[in-house]
């Protein structure tokens, strides 16, 4: 099985997972799975055995993945009671039918607990499986598999009394047992702020690849404290100003522009490290602004992920200080593995240009397919 000619997939598309199950009151549920639609045709032709066409038109994409249902129904497990329940009906909705799908259920059901996720702005670009059927009577427990995806992405499931829960599950894990015989209890401030803390985090450890880099790329400049906390205090004050700028809407850039430019800076921070060991005041100003573009890489991934009704500054709050942690992290690993060899005579010659050679490589890399594609 190949993938030739696939199209390079964005950075942070296979984060944009939603699951809604929506169960109703005479047993019947729907099910519906939305994802960026040609993340969606690579996977499922992986594990269909077949090829993804060099740059395929969006009918030909639609199209395919229309036949690619039975595959995509395959990898959903719904556990309910001790066996498992499959569904009756299976359609896929391109992103245009599903938007509008999605706006007028949403509309139907606007008395859905305030904790339900906030529709993002880019949910128009996403596609829909939608999977239709009937629970066992007297349904009390579920538990639920999707074997697609790798990355943390929540489950929604709506009672028929208008009651939700969302649970956030990493990747092809299994769900907690969640009860059906009662409403579901409105989540806490504590529990949203853990939630969206721990998504933060693990944006940048494990996931955050191209932000590690360029916080690398920071601590590579020079060893002295005082010259790192001046990059990194730069750098999360401008990350912060636009990240809450952007989820309110007030900033926006479209990713096609934004992702090269992330990769841009991280071939730049890099490269100034081959030519000095000086903090210089354009530096630190461009640390600022490369920042700055960094914030919107982290609104985007935020706004994929959504945002809690009624507790939207604790979500954002909350994944900002994860984000902080993650960084916090990555220097304080990178600083723990490279003080034993800092004052040898070497250490510039056999550690940071070798380093910063391979992050420069791999941001001019990044900065060219990204803009490619």
């Amino acid at each position: 099985m190949t993938l030739a000619g696939t199209q390079t997939i964005k950075t942070h598309e296979a984060e944009q997972t939603r699951v809604v199950l929506t169960l109703a009151a005479d047993g019947g549920f729907v099910l519906e799975v939305a994802n960026d639609p040609a993340w969606m045709l690579m996977r499922l032709e992986t594990f269909a055995g077949g090829t993804v066409p060099a740059y395929p038109s969006t009918a030909q994409r639609d199209q395919r993945l229309a036949q690619l249902t039975a595959v995509f129904a395959d990898r959903i497990v719904l556990f309910v009671d001790g066996r498992e329940v499959r569904a009756d009906h299976v359609e896929y909705l391109p992103p245009s039918v599903s938007s509008a799908s999605s706006a007028a259920l949403e509309s139907s059901a606007s008395s859905v607990s305030s904790a339900a996720l906030e529709s993002s702005a880019s949910s128009a670009a996403l596609a829909k499986f939608r999977l239709t059927g009937t629970m066992p009577p007297h349904a009390s427990n579920l538990r639920w598999l999707y074997g697609i995806v790798a990355d943390p992405y929540p489950l929604e499931v709506r009672q028929a009394d208008g009651s939700s829960t969302i649970e956030w599950i990493t990747g092809t894990n299994w769900s907690g047992t969640i009860d059906l015989t009662r409403s579901f209890a409105r989540p806490t401030r504590w529990d949203i702020a853990r939630q969206y803390l721990a998504l933060g985090y693990t944006h940048i450890l494990p996931k955050g690849l191209d932000h590690i880099l360029f916080v690398l790329g920071i601590f590579l400049l020079s060893p002295r404290l005082k010259t790192m906390l001046l990059q990194v205090t730069a750098f999360t004050v401008a990350h912060s100003i636009t990240l809450g700028l952007s989820i309110y809407g007030w900033v926006s850039l479209p990713s096609g522009v934004v992702e090269p430019l992330i990769a841009l800076s991280i071939a730049y921070v890099a490269i100034e490290n081959l030519v000095t060991r000086e903090l210089k005041p354009w530096r630190l100003a461009l640390v600022f602004l490369f920042g700055l573009l960094h914030g919107l890489g982290f609104a985007g991934v935020l706004r994929e992920l959504g945002l809690p009704r009624g507790e939207f500054l604790t979500g954002l709050l909350a994944f900002n200080l994860g984000v902080e942690g993650g960084q916090l992290t990555v220097i304080a690993a990178a600083s723990s593995l490279a003080w034993p060899f800092v004052g040898r005579g070497w250490y510039r010659h056999r550690v940071v240009i070798p380093a910063s050679l391979i992050i420069a490589a791999i941001g001019i890399y990044w900065t060219i397919t990204r803009i490619a594609s």
